[in-house]
């Protein structure tokens, strides 16, 4: 299957001030968060992507296009609702340090699968329709591009968190354990058997060895030699 880089989007001004901003529109990157976008878009430069799949909302699609703009190819670009940040309801435009203190605060923290924001979204349809939307649009670029192809999909902190519990086989009420800061990269390949998690919240170093694809096979018992080493099923040397 085809690899996805789930990008979570830059710093924001709501990010920098404790506001949680939902699906507010007119939220935008400040400086720092247009700063950290480029930094990926550099890093992700060496990678030949084939495509990349953004939530609507504005901070996430300018970090998406920070990152077209540095491919040496002609990745397509597209926009996908189900991508789009967790409906938080009532909750949405206040401080974080005041919904702290209300009563569904520690069960988004414990038993975040029971959470239903007040007038907004569940946290468990917020994971299947974003995990949906992955796998969806994975498959599609394994059918149009091969097993080798490389995508971006950028989205939200919440939403990159989901998507990686579930391709870990982790119950969504421990995705609280993961962290996924602004501008980092994560990466999953959908393997023929079972997912396969090869980074989570990395926001530095070399990302040129994803250019050949991951190999999606079996898993090399004791751990295997790494990248570059040799490939276990068809014994030659990775290049």
């Amino acid at each position: 299957m085809a690899t996805v880089l789930l990008v979570r989007h830059g710093r924001t001004t709501a990010n920098a001030t404790g506001l949680l901003a939902g699906r507010a529109v007119g939220v935008s990157l400040d400086p720092a968060g247009r700063e950290q976008a480029a930094l990926t878009g550099d890093r992700l430069a060496a990678v030949p992507v084939v495509g990349v799949v953004s939530s609507p909302l504005e901070r996430c699609q300018e970090t998406a296009q920070l990152i077209v703009d540095r491919q040496t190819g002609t990745p397509y670009s597209s926009v996908d609702p189900d991508l789009t940040e967790c409906d938080y309801g009532q909750w949405q435009g206040r401080m974080l340090s005041d919904l702290a203190k209300e009563d569904l605060w520690p069960l988004v923290q414990s038993q975040p699968s029971a959470v239903v924001f007040p007038g907004g979204e569940s946290m468990a349809g917020m994971q299947a329709r974003s995990v949906a939307a992955i796998r969806r649009h994975d498959a599609t670029v394994d059918a149009e591009y091969g097993p080798k192809a490389v995508w971006v999909a950028v989205s939200h902190g919440d939403i990159i968190k989901a998507v990686l519990a579930d391709a870990l086989g982790m119950h969504l009420d421990l995705f609280q354990r993961l962290e996924v800061g602004p501008a980092s990269v994560s990466i999953v390949n959908y393997g023929a058997s079972r997912p396969r998690v090869s980074a989570i919240n990395a926001d530095a170093g070399d990302l040129s060895w994803l250019s050949s694809g991951i190999h999606s096979g079996d898993a090399p018992v004791g751990g295997g030699a790494g990248r570059g080493a040799m490939d276990s099923e068809t014994h030659r040397i990775k290049t």
